[in-house]
């Protein structure tokens, strides 16, 4: 028997009032159920106790509740500590590759929860670290890139014992769960996101260097200009020439709570949905 939810908290798409109207859906039916629910800031719900991000590793949570795009749901995974379970809800999102569910599932799926018909998914995470400063993780990728448009870096990547170095604009790291990210977007696999490995993609190679699926294991990369540091699409970190970025495993791993067993998933999301899986 699934464990019961006691705790839930919700966050949601910044600025969306369709996320928000979502938001206090699930939080009536929680309520409802005698769920004590805690809404992230700069979401208010009436009958909610708001808290902020810096205060979430002081209160006790059994699930998160992402209500928006994957943008929410990969913000969400650096908000929450540890591994506490998530649930995404697409809506207002384009695509919604990593929810679960749609609005307009909501009712059906918080009962579904609420009676335990659910399981847990996880996923591989990585994060990167320059000397003593520590990035927050990644669900997707970190995507390592030029700053200047007018010169293109000598890019050294230290993996497995062996060392590559390339001239080119940058190099996305993807986890299996990103692989429908940036690193899709310039040519790369789809993977089972259940598989433990990641994707290097080099961005505009001057000598065509091939993709790149490895075991995840830790990653060292150089660029001999100031480089970005961009994790997940949506935070941007400055780097400067020469400085070893190390890449690795982050310790907890993302914990999706999942309704329904599906295949290749992602397909569906992409428009590929009649494939015979």
């Amino acid at each position: 028997m699934a464990p019961k939810i006691r705790n839930a908290a919700i966050i949601t798409k910044i600025g969306s009032r369709e996320a928000e109207a979502d938001a206090v859906r699930v939080a009536r039916l929680l309520n409802a159920s005698k769920v004590k629910v805690y809404s992230i800031l700069p979401l208010k719900i009436d009958g909610t106790a708001s808290v902020a991000q810096e205060e979430l590793k002081g209160v006790k949570i059994d699930l998160v509740f992402a209500i928006g795009g994957d943008g929410t749901t990969l913000r969400a995974f650096r908000t929450i500590p540890g591994n506490i379970p998530l649930f995404s809800i697409n809506s207002g999102g384009h695509r919604g590759i990593l929810s679960e569910a749609n609005a307009d599932a909501i009712d059906e799926s918080v009962d579904a929860i609420l009676a335990g018909k659910y399981f847990y998914d996880s996923r591989t995470r990585i994060h990167a670290s320059v000397g003593k400063t520590v990035f927050p993780p990644a669900l997707n990728d970190i995507l390592v890139t030029r700053m200047s448009l007018t010169r293109t870096p000598l890019i050294s990547i230290k993996l497995m014992g062996d060392e590559i170095k390339q001239r080119m604009d940058g190099i996305v790291i993807s986890t299996p769960t990103g692989s429908t990210g940036h690193s899709f977007s310039i040519g790369g696999p789809v993977l089972h996101e259940g598989i433990s490995c990641l994707i290097l993609s080099p961005i505009a190679s001057v000598n065509r260097m091939p993709q790149l699926v490895i075991p995840v294991e830790e990653i060292t990369i150089q660029s001999t200009y100031e480089s970005y540091l961009i994790v997940d699409g949506q935070e941007t970190f400055r780097v400067e020439p020469d400085q070893p970025i190390r890449i690795s495993h982050y310790a907890d791993d993302a914990t999706f709570l999942r309704l329904q067993k599906k295949g290749m998933r992602q397909l569906a999301k992409l428009g590929f949905s009649k494939l015979g899986f």
